[in-house]
C-alpha cells in the first residue's frame, strides 16, 4: 500500500468555496480519505501536512538563523502576527504558523506592540518586515534560487491511496 501521484501541478488551493469545490470533487473520483495532497521530496510523496514541517517551517528556520536581525526585529515590534493575503482571500495561512513554531520551538514571544503582517495584500505590507519575510522573498531550504511561494504552490500534486 502506498500513496501514487496522479496529478501533478495542481496549482493553488485558493479560497474556502475553491477549496470545497475540489475536494468534493476528488472525494467522489478517488473515494474520501482517499486522497491527499502533497510533495514529492527525493522521489518520495509526503502530505501537506508532512511538508509544512520538512519544507514550510524548515524554510523560515533556516532563514531565522541566517538572519537574526530579522528575528529581533520580529519580536520587538510585533504583539500579534496576521497573513493579510489569507484574510482578504480565505486562502490558507502557513507563514504565520510557521514562525510562530519557531518562536514556541525555541523559547521566544513576541514582545512588541504592533500588529504585523506577514506578507502582503494588494501591493501593501504593514512593514518592511513584512515583505522580508513573506513567503514571496523566503528562499525553500536548501535550494536558495527558489522562494518558498513557488516551492508551494508549482510543485503540489495529489495522490491517491492505492492498495498492492
Amino acid at each position: 500500500m502506498a500513496w501514487k501521484v496522479v496529478k501533478k501541478k495542481i496549482g493553488k488551493a485558493g479560497g474556502v468555496k475553491q477549496r470545497t469545490a475540489r475536494q468534493r470533487e476528488w472525494d467522489q473520483k478517488y473515494g474520501e480519505d482517499n486522497w491527499e495532497t502533497g510533495y514529492v521530496l527525493d522521489g518520495i510523496f509526503i502530505t501537506q501536512k508532512e511538508a509544512f514541517e520538512s519544507i514550510y517551517y524548515r524554510s523560515y528556520k533556516d532563514h531565522f538563523q541566517r538572519h537574526p536581525e530579522d528575528l529581533e526585529e520580529l519580536i520587538e515590534r510585533a504583539k500579534v502576527l496576521r497573513n493579510p493575503h489569507a484574510q482578504s482571500t480565505t486562502g490558507v495561512d502557513l507563514q504565520v504558523p510557521a514562525i510562530m513554531q519557531y518562536l514556541y520551538r525555541n523559547n521566544l514571544t513576541l514582545q512588541g506592540k504592533e500588529v504585523v503582517d506577514i506578507g502582503s495584500w494588494n501591493g501593501r505590507a504593514s512593514h518592511a518586515i513584512s515583505v522580508r519575510l513573506s513567503p514571496l522573498q523566503i528562499a525553500v531550504v536548501g535550494d536558495p534560487k527558489m522562494t518558498l511561494e513557488k516551492f508551494w504552490q508549482s510543485k503540489k500534486c495529489l495522490a491517491v491511496w492505492e492498495d498492492d
